[in-house]
């Protein structure tokens, strides 16, 4: 498959993303005085804006790929939840697996910024797992979308929609039915992903969750360490991001380290989004690991260019892509 057929190919793809959705507020105004009540700015407000964070990043650019990005995960009945609800309908993401919950808050972060610097950030939010029932409807809704779906993703903020019970029922049935999970992994559940098909933790995420400090730059270290988190959890391979130093990957019978791209670095915010949603497409495609790999790290720098979260640019990529291959 040439790098055309690969792009062409993303336009057919279902992707399954599940894990903690959020919305991103910002809040711009200037500041003319300080408050009588308190020694603050008061921030006249002049923009208000939303945007999809957490899993949503990974929705969007699961979409800017060309394929379907359905998320299954639990929100709240609150308002912020009716925001997040409208966000990604405002988008055009498919909504199937979305589930709303009287017992949950949805996750907001808020960002006050007066001209150009950010005055305070506000997180409403509960990290406190969902409940078995919670839970319950989402694995019913994760298997009732999985047969339709070429890729799972599993995006991992650590807010408690993914839980061990939901992760490992997830996993099997998903192996059943053959359909690849990819997984971007925090602290809480690092060792609850058994059996899946391709891992990705950054670095400082390998080095926590496997409670080992090694040298990154010894190969024989590394590649021991990745050797050991496989066998750990069983995992067919492991997809490391290791910021300025690129990627490396050890996935059916095959190891490579990438160098990072030499790139004007504007913001990292956002990159590991943009690597384990190509990733992931690659995976469904059943691309050589080496491709995988390559694509995903050529993603990752690219959108380091830009400043602010922003999903990847599908002909920018491709363009970059073709030069490589």
């Amino acid at each position: 498959m040439n790098i055309h057929q690969v792009f062409e190919a993303f336009n057919s793809l279902r992707v399954l993303v599940i894990g903690d959705v959020m919305l991103d507020s910002y809040v711009w105004g200037k500041v003319d005085r300080i408050s009588p009540e308190a020694p603050v700015p008061v921030v006249n407000v002049q923009k208000r804006e939303y945007r999809l964070g957490g899993a949503g990043n990974v929705l969007l650019n699961v979409q800017a790929l060309g394929a379907e990005a359905i998320i299954c995960t639990v929100i709240g009945t609150d308002s912020p939840g009716d925001l997040l609800h409208n966000s990604l309908v405002e988008k055009g993401l498919n909504c199937e697996g979305l589930i709303r919950s009287d017992n949950r808050i949805t996750t907001i972060k808020e960002r006050i910024i007066a001209g150009s610097q950010q005055v305070v950030r506000i997180d409403t939010e509960t990290d406190k797992p969902i409940d078995r029932q919670e839970t319950a409807r989402l694995i019913a809704k994760a298997k009732e979308l999985i047969p339709s779906c070429q890729v799972i993703i599993f995006e991992d903020y650590d807010k408690g929609v993914l839980t061990p019970e939901s992760i490992s029922e997830i996993t099997d049935f998903a192996n059943e039915h053959n359909v690849p999970t990819v997984v971007d992994p925090k602290k809480r559940n690092f060792l609850a992903y058994n059996n899946t098909t391709l891992f990705k933790p950054n670095l400082k995420e390998l080095r926590e969750g496997l409670k080992i400090d090694f040298n990154v730059d010894n190969p024989e270290e590394l590649r021991a360490t990745v050797q050991h988190l496989k066998e750990t959890l069983n995992v067919k391979g492991a997809l490391i991001t290791l910021s300025e130093r690129g990627v490396f990957i050890d996935f059916e019978e095959e190891i490579h380290k990438l160098p990072a791209h030499i790139r004007q670095i504007a913001d990292v915010s956002g990159a590991g989004d943009t690597v384990i949603s190509i990733a992931a497409c690659c995976v469904a495609l059943g691309l050589p690991p080496k491709s995988i790999a390559a694509i995903s790290n050529l993603g990752g720098g690219l959108v380091c260019e830009m400043i602010g979260v922003v999903p990847i640019d599908k002909e920018l990529l491709k363009t970059e892509a073709a030069k490589l291959s």
